[in-house]
């Protein structure tokens, strides 16, 4: 695998059909600096809006992933996201000119020789490699999808599939060397779909750009000549349509025996590319489809973004610690006597965070409250909470150093037992909503695994430098 970043030489264009949309669009792929990422422009809109390839700004996935921001969307971004990632191209600009990219032949072969076309730099930057350190499961017990990302030194991807449909069965597939197998073997690889799906597909708007020479069309069900004809009028297609002989609809060659299950697997490598980072992992994928693709790139994403922060603050690497103190007064602004964490011990982005509080003789409240008989504040307690969940809500929003956090509401406050010195409190922190600004929230604190306080609480975020409303 390349350890610098790269991107293309020089801009390439290519013009064609959408497959879901059936509009007419130009696309042209254009080199970016580093660090850039994957970003699509949409170029006919005013303003000329980007829309990064990222699983956060994924916003349909009706037989393909559809990215977008406001009003401007791109449908069925995966198959040119394939050939990027396939190509291990960390940088690039894709414009459009319309709402979906050309379908091609409906695999990613297009796209790939259009960038080898336009050719290679290696840039000065390393690559950022998301490298997977534990287990990520994704399951879907209900439609028995399992996605799995187990620790590797490299890149490889393993799918299955079962459609318990006589007509394709069960196939599995394997990509093992991203740069020796990806354009011979995966990349070719055309999208498919059954013959009984045809006419629902149509009915919902989709394939309006599809035709027997960008898809696979597996013959599940039998079908009269005039049915087909009738289908073939749904989609505009003038060629004769018939059964073919080889279970493909008009007896279309595979280009491989085990095309579709390829195909799937080139779905997943794009779908992965909205982690926003290149990987080194193990993928076990079986039945994947795109919905439990994005929800699977949306779980690593958080990973990737929840390791990038400990790397930004956390300077010293420490068993047990995911941030010590001194990556913490990076973060927070309070400082010394009011600063009530002393370390995160677990964050999981967007959802929990558990900090560490110990309690010494020498806090200076200890002072007044109570002389002789020492015990912690039970508001402080609840400081301590708030601390340890800026920690979470801060880092989930852009620009955060130029952030606070205000308490707004207080709900359920219980105090179960005091604190006193020699106590190491253990604050636990739940997301329970987050709308815009405003954050809803859940805290508990343990003292030798038994809960000491608890409460429900409002924050809102405002800017550091805005001016105090009385």
């Amino acid at each position: 695998m390349l350890e610098q970043q790269r991107t293309i030489s020089k801009p390439v264009t290519m013009s064609g059909t959408g497959l879901h949309t059936g509009t007419e669009c130009t696309m042209t792929f254009k080199p970016a600096p580093e660090n850039y990422g994957i970003r699509f422009v949409r170029v006919d809109l005013g303003g000329k809006p980007e829309i990064p390839a990222t699983a956060d700004n994924v916003v349909d996935i009706s037989r393909g992933t559809t990215i977008g921001i406001g009003d401007a969307k791109i449908y069925t971004v995966e198959h040119v996201l394939a050939a990027i990632v396939g190509l291990q191209i960390d940088n690039i600009i894709i414009e459009l000119d319309g709402i979906e990219p050309p379908i091609g032949d409906g695999s990613s072969i297009q796209y790939v020789e259009a960038l080898n076309s336009a050719g290679f730099v290696q840039q000065n930057e390393p690559k950022d490699y998301l490298i997977i350190d534990e287990t990520v499961i994704y399951h879907d017990e209900n439609k028995q999808i399992d996605i799995v990302a187990l620790p590797l030194d490299s890149y490889r991807v393993t799918v299955m599939v079962d459609y318990q449909n006589p007509a394709l069965g069960s196939q599995h597939t394997g990509l093992f060397d991203l740069e020796k197998e990806f354009v011979s073997e995966f990349a070719p690889a055309r999208t498919f779909c059954f013959l009984s799906e045809v006419e629902e597909l149509a009915d919902q708007g989709l394939i309006k750009g599809g035709d027997i020479d960008n898809a696979v069309v597996i013959v599940d069900r039998k079908a009269t000549p005039s049915e087909l004809a009738a289908i073939g009028n749904k989609l505009g297609i003038e060629e004769t349509l018939a059964i073919g002989e080889n279970g493909i609809l008009n007896n279309k060659e595979l280009r491989f025996r085990n095309e579709p299950v390829r195909h799937k697997l080139l779905d997943l490598l794009g779908d992965l590319a909205l982690i926003g980072a290149p990987l080194k992992a193990q993928i076990l994928a079986a039945r994947p489809g795109h919905r439990a693709n994005v929800e699977f790139a949306k779980q690593i994403r958080k990973l990737y973004q929840q390791k990038k922060l400990v790397k930004k603050f956390q300077f010293v690497k420490k068993e047990g610690v995911v941030l010590d103190i001194n990556a913490i007064q990076r973060i927070l602004p309070h400082r010394y006597p009011f600063l009530m964490v002393d370390k995160i011990i677990q964050l999981e982005l967007e959802k929990k965070v558990v900090g560490v509080k110990s309690v010494s003789i020498n806090e200076p409240f200890f002072v007044g409250h109570f002389p002789g008989q020492p015990i912690m504040p039970g508001v402080l307690i609840i400081e301590a909470m708030a601390q340890t969940s800026g920690i979470l809500i801060l880092n989930s929003l852009p620009d955060f150093e130029k952030k606070l956090v205000y308490f707004m509401q207080m709900n359920n406050v219980k105090f179960r037992k005091p604190v006193v010195p020699g106590d190491q409190l253990y604050l636990e922190v739940e997301l329970v909503t987050k709308r815009s600004k405003v954050f809803m929230m859940k805290g508990k604190a343990y003292v030798n695994d038994k809960l000491v306080a608890e409460a429900e609480f409002m924050a809102g975020v405002v800017d550091r430098d805005a001016e105090l409303q009385s």
